[in-house]
């Protein structure tokens, strides 16, 4: 049995929403391997604040499983499909609902950690591996210089001593850390910095959850509409 009616507009709208889906599903994706990515350098392994972003990595390849049987359930108007997806999709949204609230309870945690590894891998700069290329990135990037401040290198063993990390200073020059003066480096602390970056950052991803879990609400409502329609056998055309 095909719909009709009024339940046509509903379908387009539906196939809208699913393109709208796809779309976010690959945007979460991304901002979960991108956070993945900044977790791995800079928080210890096997915490529970670094696997928020493999839940949003695995809820952004989920939804988009989803959003394509919600579309051959829609195409082939599948009472199954339809209401295999209704339930799919309204798991997803408690999964999120779920993650946000879990981000926001670590997020003191998330912070302690980040100060605890990012002192770390202070103590491995010497060694001169991936560590030093991030930790030089990161001081560039936010215009930072330690953990709370500069005076925090005076406890890694540079050479040579009394200096800081070339990164530090304002104008980046080779050699530049060596019997610096404080006028001339970055004086406040990543952890602070960055954390600063982070809040200012926070509204946006709120928004942008808020207008996920919008849509993905609406998907909701409308599959609903299609599965009674489907299920009361009206015919289309």
């Amino acid at each position: 049995m095909a719909v009709e009616g009024g339940m046509r507009c509903v379908k387009i709208l539906h196939y809208v929403l699913l393109l709208a889906f796809f779309a976010c599903a690959v945007g979460l994706m991304a901002v979960g391997i991108g956070a993945l990515f900044i977790f791995n350098q800079t928080v210890s392994q096997g915490t529970a604040s670094s696997v928020l972003p493999v839940v949003i990595i695995a809820v952004g390849a989920f939804l988009f499983l989803v959003a394509i049987v919600g579309c051959c359930g829609a195409f082939q108007e599948s009472y199954c499909l339809m209401l295999t997806f209704v339930i799919f999709l309204s798991l997803i949204v408690l999964v999120e609902v779920a993650t946000a609230i879990a981000g926001y309870v670590l997020r003191d945690k998330v912070r302690s950690e980040f100060n605890k590894d990012f002192r770390q891998q202070m103590k491995n700069y010497p060694k001169q591996n991936q560590t030093d290329l991030f930790l030089d990135e990161m001081q560039k990037k936010f215009k930072c210089c330690g953990a709370a401040n500069y005076t925090d290198w005076e406890t890694v063993p540079l050479e040579p001593k009394d200096r800081v990390p070339d990164s530090c200073c304002i104008n980046v020059t080779a050699g530049c850390g060596v019997n610096f003066k404080v006028k001339d480096i970055h004086t406040e602390g990543c952890v602070e910095k960055i954390g600063a970056w982070l809040r200012s950052n926070v509204l946006v991803v709120a928004a942008a959850a808020l207008g996920i879990a919008f849509v993905e609400v609406l998907g909701i409502v409308f599959a609903c509409c299609l599965v009674k329609s489907i299920q009361s056998g009206y015919e289309v055309m």
